[in-house]
Formats: C-alpha cells, structure tokens, sequence
C-alpha cells in the first residue's frame, strides 16, 4: 500500500501572493504613519474646527426653526454630517495634498520601492480617518440637542465608509489637478459651501431649481446624504442599495484619477 503524500497547503504561487499582500499592507501603514506624523500635533484643532463649523449650522437651524418636522429633523442632521465630511474630505483634504505636491513630498514617494498602490490606498485611509471622528460627533450632537434616536443596523458601516471614501476621492481629486494649494483652497471652498447649500444635502430636492437639481446629481454628497439618512433612521433599503452602489463607483472613478495623476517613476 502506497503512501500519500499530502500536498502543500499553500502552492508556491500562492505564497508569492501572499507574501506581496503583506508587503502591501506594511507599506501602507508605514505611509500612513508618515501622512499623520505631519498632523499629530494639531490633530485634535482638525476635529474640533471640522466638527465646530457644522455643528454651528445645526444649532443655528435649531433656533431658526422653532417647530420642525420630524423629517426635516431628520435632513438637518444627515445633512450636516455630510457638511463635516465636506469641510475634512473635500476641502482640507484638497490643500494638503496640493501643499504636499509643491513641497515635492510626492516625488520623493515616488522614489522609493514602494507601489503606486500603497501609495494611493495611504492617502485614502488618511481621508477616512481624518473624516471619521467628525461624522461620529455630529451624529451624537445631532441626537442631543433635537433628540433623535438612530436605528441601528449593519448596514451603516458599509454607507459610513463609502461615504468618507467618496468624499476624500473628491478632495484628492481637486488636490491633484490644482495647479497651486491656494488654487485648491478656493477650488475646495467653493465645491464644499455649493455641494453643502445649493444641493440636495440640507433641503428637499424640490426646493431647489431643476438646473440645481441636475448639477446636485453629479456630486456624490447629494447619495450620502440620502443613504445616511435613510439608513439612520430606517434601515436598509432598495435605495440604500442604489446609493451605495453610485458610491462605489465614485470611489472606483477616485482611485482611478488619483493613480494616475501620481507622478510615479519606481514601481515596486
């Protein structure tokens, strides 16, 4: 009787693989680390100013409005979450990288052994965390001071990160092609006050002129904001769905761009 032989757990090909993930992954988090080594000291002026500015705004409609409905509530809320997601993963996230770009920080990744893809999954993480802790303070502000209660589900996560990532593909964008960081400053304030006022974020479509309506539909914010609010206060839905779905492929359009626009002379 023959014995067997087992055969390998991983095949040789496989290893490779998974020896290049790691890799990966380690480049990632050392780039990271070197993107928020620049911010560690004023990290917590960041979050107060991003979270500062719409909760002002929230407090604003609160004494504006003496007796509102409970959906208007409930867009006030979602809404400015998506302001604070504007002012850190659309208009800050804007100049940094233009400030980065004309310092050479750029050229200098790029001569590394490191992967144009480390190098972009870096910058969208920093845009994810830098979003994240203001998304979380307005939404408990929110809930404080008109009394709300959020229903929560899992399906939250998948709309929170893609609406982050959404917005920092936006921000990384506008980075890249400007020309200057002052450029990117207005070019940044300018998308975050229109896409917060003159889209469907705070108000009703219907309340907005059709041409509004029509270039409300082009920027992903006008999707969060109707994702965050429907799955907030309803749960998942079909149109959750579909707008998680038009997220994606903001994301994917982001990744993309971002990639390309990377001056990258090495590739790992």
């Amino acid at each position: 009787m023959r014995d067997k032989v087992s055969s390998p757990v991983f095949t040789e090909e496989e290893r490779v693989g998974l020896r290049r993930g790691v890799q990966r992954l380690r480049e990632v988090w050392i780039l990271l680390s070197i993107q928020f080594a620049e911010v560690r000291e004023e990290w917590h002026w960041i979050v107060l100013m991003a979270s500062l500015f719409p909760f002002t705004t929230l407090l604003f409609f609160r004494f504006f409005v003496p007796d509102p409905s409970a959906e208007m509530i409930q867009r006030m809320v979602t809404g400015n979450m998506v302001f604070a997601l504007t002012i850190m993963g659309v208009n800050t996230m804007a100049q940094e990288i233009a400030r980065q770009r004309e310092k050479g920080h750029f050229t200098f990744y790029a001569s590394l052994p490191i992967s144009r893809l480390s190098f972009v999954l870096a910058i969208f993480a920093r845009g994810f965390l830098t979003c994240l802790p203001s998304v979380l303070i307005l939404g408990v502000l929110g809930q404080l001071v008109f009394g709300l209660a959020f229903t929560l589900n899992p399906g939250i996560v998948p709309v929170v990160l893609l609406s982050l990532l959404a917005c920092t593909a936006l921000g990384s964008i506008i980075g890249f092609v400007s020309p200057s960081p002052a450029t990117a400053s207005l070019m940044g304030q300018l998308v975050m006050m229109f896409i917060s006022f003159l889209t469907p974020v705070m108000v009703t479509p219907e309340m907005l002129p059709a041409v509004l309506r029509w270039i409300g539909s082009i920027f992903p914010t006008t999707y969060i904001a109707e994702a965050l609010r429907i799955v907030l206060f309803q749960g998942w839905t079909p149109q959750v769905t579909q707008n998680a779905l038009l997220l994606t492929v903001y994301v994917a359009i982001g990744f993309y761009v971002v990639a390309r626009r990377v001056d990258w002379r090495v590739e790992a």
